[in-house]
């Protein structure tokens, strides 16, 4: 296992490979890890850390997400706005004692375990059309007329592009990000999204009768 050492910004979210992720950094040893990769590689890990949890008490295996900083806006007084996209997963190994004022960690890549594609596209079908049909009847509860974002053609990453827009709780999340198996992430949305369709679909459609009501045709008086 070939281990190596990176930056790490333990925070209480799931950060999802190519999910876009902005970030408000404020506390003077994130200022400095900003500062440190933005003159290095520009990368650093993001690991979930629980509530409960002290942030170097993150277990060991704990499956995070490396995070690339695509722009970064300074502001007067030393904080930063700034856009991540995931990138690679990784696997905590250990935390090391290191000169910066941030967290360092080993860590080790994490990778899927191999499947064929052909055994992932019927369960990719069903993700993408359930999350199609959820979004659409979502928008028109809240009247949103924008279009529903576009899925990647890889069935292997559909999971994780549908996982970074619907509502999950952070436990459901951590489970995707740490799964080693396409076929599982995948199942495991479609168990949590198949069943919400129906109920979804109904609410739009009352919605959409009651944004009509008294603005339909009037009865005429004789």
């Amino acid at each position: 296992m070939r281990l190596r050492r990176l930056p790490l910004f333990p925070l209480p979210l799931v950060l999802f490979p190519r999910a876009p992720l902005p970030l408000h950094i404020f506390e003077p040893r994130y200022r400095r890890l900003l500062a440190d990769c933005l003159g290095g590689n520009r990368t650093f890990g993001i690991v979930l850390r629980a509530d409960e949890l002290a942030e170097r008490d993150i277990p060991e295996g704990t499956v995070g997400c490396e995070a690339r900083i695509e722009s970064a806006q300074h502001l007067p007084d030393g904080r930063s706005n700034v856009l991540v996209v995931g990138t690679d997963r990784f696997t905590l190994v250990r935390f090391v004692v290191d000169a910066a004022p941030y967290h360092v960690a080993e860590v080790a890549a994490f990778v899927d375990k191999p499947e064929p594609a052909s055994s992932l596209e019927s369960l990719a079908r069903r993700v993408r059309g359930a999350f199609e049909r959820v979004g659409k009847a979502a928008r028109a509860i809240a009247d949103d007329a924008t279009p529903l974002p576009d899925l990647p053609d890889d069935p292997a990453e559909i999971a994780f592009a549908v996982a970074q827009y619907v509502d999950l709780e952070l436990s459901a999340k951590q489970r995707l990000l740490s799964s080693p198996s396409a076929s599982e992430r995948l199942r495991q949305l479609d168990e949590l999204l198949s069943p919400a369709v129906e109920s979804v679909e109904v609410r739009a459609t009352t919605h959409a009768r009651a944004r009509t009501n008294g603005h339909g045709p009037q009865p005429t008086e004789d």
